[in-house]
């Protein structure tokens, strides 16, 4: 009787294939396939003799997005098949790919507003970090150490967990995760939480000095293009505040509990409560891919000077 107990109990703990969620990630792969692939020609299909650091930057970003867009197409089919060799891909290459992505564009995000900072308090020099080489070994660094951590997690996928069936949580790739997997699943998840925090801390340190800069520079010189560029410059720190709290601040709320706490859970409401809460901030940070090009637009001039000139080719 108690093998049969504990089969029933797993049959009503299992999460159903919710189609509001893949629709929901569909829409949001459409709208970030097309504003990525603007992005993309706008920035690699023009020819530009002369490089800055923050077009570096700007790039990389714009990389991550439109690769992180080409992750959600792999997530959708994982969810819309109810396959496991198709779930398996997506547990080991679709979500390595796709974690990597996403801390890419964290990354990214944080080092264009050191970038913006800089320019901001030091208007007439160049630092160090504004050079275009040195954006470009930061760049390397970053793509580096997310790769080499995210290759942990596959390796340890694809030797002992490649091929299992899917268990008690049926859309969830923590049902196939064997216990070194799930161990190095959780220093990771630790690691990048670190990573974040250690972001947001500094994004709002660096908003909040530009601030203090910016008001200094206005009230020193009372002119009319001063508070204009105070203007425009505390809106663009605002907006890349904004993207990336509204994008990727739920996401690390949820996931540590989720790791931890969820595994634990016995009751079938707690776990498909905890399913859904995931996949709500999973779509948020996704929705980081849509909202970018904002970024481009606001605090690159090089990137509006190439899109309008790319408008202008296109007009008859």
């Amino acid at each position: 009787m108690e093998p049969n107990t504990t089969n029933t109990a797993q049959a009503l703990c299992e999460v159903p294939a919710n189609y509001i969620f893949i629709f929901a990630y569909s829409l949001v792969f459409l709208v970030s396939l097309v504003l990525n692939c603007i992005t993309m020609r706008v920035y690699f299909c023009t020819n530009q003799r002369v490089q800055s650091s923050i077009t570096v930057y700007m790039k990389n970003l714009a990389a991550a997005d439109f690769f992180l867009c080409l992750c959600l197409l792999l997530r959708i089919a994982s969810y819309a098949k109810n396959s496991d060799i198709m779930f398996n891909i997506y547990c080991s290459f679709g979500a390595t790919a796709l974690y990597i992505n996403m801390y890419a564009s964290i990354l990214f995000m944080e080092v264009i507003a050191v970038n913006r900072y800089l320019k901001i308090v030091r208007p007439l020099e160049t630092h160090a970090l504004q050079t275009v080489h040195t954006a470009r070994y930061i760049s390397a660094a970053i793509w580096l150490f997310l790769i080499a951590t995210s290759s942990i997690y596959l390796i340890l996928f694809l030797l002992t967990s490649w091929g299992h069936d899917q268990k008690l949580d049926e859309f969830t790739c923590e049902s196939l995760h064997s216990l070194q997997l799930s161990l190095a699943y959780k220093i990771i998840h630790c690691v990048t939480i670190v990573v974040f925090i250690s972001v947001l801390i500094s994004l709002t340190l660096l908003y909040c000095k530009t601030i203090q800069k910016l008001r200094q520079v206005q009230f020193s010189t009372h002119t009319t293009n001063s508070s204009q560029t105070f203007t425009k410059s505390k809106r663009n720190m605002q907006v890349l505040i904004i993207i990336f709290c509204v994008c990727f601040v739920p996401y690390h709320l949820v996931r540590l509990p989720y790791v931890f706490i969820k595994p634990l859970l016995h009751d079938c409401l707690a776990v498909h409560a905890f399913y859904i809460l995931k996949e709500l901030t999973v779509l948020l940070a996704a929705l980081n891919a849509s909202l970018d090009p904002l970024i481009y637009f606001l605090f690159c001039r090089a990137f509006r000077a190439r899109f309008n000139f790319r408008i202008c080719q296109t007009c008859p």
